[in-house]
């Protein structure tokens, strides 16, 4: 009897997930549709999969270039010559269809030479792909965080990288249509063009505000272990000056050529952020800088490029500079304020190296989702 129970329970189970998959089956098969008249207003080219297949090889392992929270990214070539960076929407993955369609329509309306140009997207079937220019020197934590590639780096483009990404980024904040807050700023989503110019990438987790509104809050954070501002991190809270933070963070790694994620100083248990405190108040900030830079470097950038960094990781929002500020004082030889004590300045109680509280110790991995519970 209970044999025969079971038998109809599954049964039944079966006929309904088999009814449910065709559901999702139909609505990814129906959605390039759909997306299509979404996106009748924006002036993109719609690219075929053959199309696709043919430019990466049928995505050839040797023409992938990585992979993200969004899917695999792969290079490719038109039948023109011109060569694409194609990111491949992964149906298992986290980030999914809205984070894709969220980049489409905001990077298709963003033009600025500090931001990576999108040259069309792929709808067919169950396939949704991005297709941008193909920046040939790929990421800047590529450079930076290579003992080879990093030697290439001398000063005067290590400038012109910062003050690039500063550019893109206060483009983003004040100067797009939209007030935009990217919330993943990193060496990885930096790329590098054939003349080493950076442009900003991945829009997927960007938060998109109208009017003079600068600031939100979330239940879920999306972000990259040792770039997210302590208020972000623990309260969700995130505005411009989240961006700020992120962009102090990848001012001193450029300078100093050590990662924030996993720092490790063999005679403190302070992070990245703390080291640069420290070495600031006991007046030897030059001993954050790179080796490699040598005799390129000048002295007066350089530090004036460390201070700026302290001011924008500083622990209250309210104390760190718009990039507009920013901008200016990368440019200027005026007088600095004095930065306050930065966030996350924390000695660690192990040698191992950890940029947040015990509570988000148990991510394997850099790119980490925290999902934040309140009290009913």
């Amino acid at each position: 009897m209970y044999d025969k129970i079971l038998f109809k329970v599954c049964r039944c189970f079966a006929k309904q997930f088999h009814k449910l998959s065709r559901v999702v089956s139909s609505d990814y098969a129906n959605l390039g549709n759909l997306l299509l008249g979404e996106w009748e207003d924006l002036e993109l080219s719609f690219l075929d999969l053959s199309t696709i297949v043919g430019a990466t090889d049928n995505f050839a392992l040797n023409n992938k270039l990585g992979e993200g929270g969004f899917g695999p990214v792969y290079k490719g070539i038109l039948e023109d010559g011109q060569e694409i960076a194609i990111k491949r929407l992964s149906r298992s993955s986290g980030q999914g269809l809205t984070e894709f369609k969220n980049e489409v329509r905001l990077i298709a309306k963003l033009q600025h030479w500090n931001l990576v140009k999108l040259v069309g997207c792929c709808i067919q079937g169950e396939e949704k792909m991005l297709v941008y220019e193909y920046m040939p020197n790929k990421s800047l934590d590529s450079f930076i965080f290579d003992q080879t590639k990093s030697k290439l780096l001398d000063w005067s483009l290590r400038f012109n990288i910062i003050c690039g990404i500063a550019q893109g980024l206060q483009y983003l904040h004040q100067d797009s249509r939209l007030r935009i807050i990217h919330r993943d700023l990193k060496a990885s989503n930096v790329l590098l063009d054939s003349e080493m110019n950076p442009k900003i990438s991945d829009f997927g987790t960007t938060k998109t505000f109208g009017g003079d509104q600068s600031e939100g809050n979330t239940n879920r954070v999306f972000g990259t272990y040792g770039y997210m501002a302590q208020e972000y991190a623990f309260d969700g809270q995130f505005s411009t000056k989240s961006d700020v933070f992120s962009f102090g963070i990848l001012l001193l790694e450029i300078i100093s050529r050590k990662k924030s994620s996993g720092f490790f100083h063999p005679n403190h248990s302070h992070n990245l952020i703390g080291y640069a405190w420290i070495l600031w108040n006991e007046g030897r900030p030059l001993e954050l800088t790179d080796e490699y830079l040598g005799q390129s470097s000048t002295l007066s950038e350089v530090l004036r490029c460390i201070h700026i960094s302290l001011l924008c990781v500083q622990q209250r929002p309210e104390d760190r500079p718009s990039m507009s500020s920013v901008i200016v004082m990368l440019g200027s030889e005026s007088a600095l304020p004095q930065p306050k004590q930065p966030g996350f300045f924390l000695e660690k109680d192990s040698n191992e190296a950890h940029y947040f509280s015990s509570k988000q110790e148990s991510s394997s991995t850099n790119e980490i989702t925290i999902t934040l519970l309140e009290a009913r």
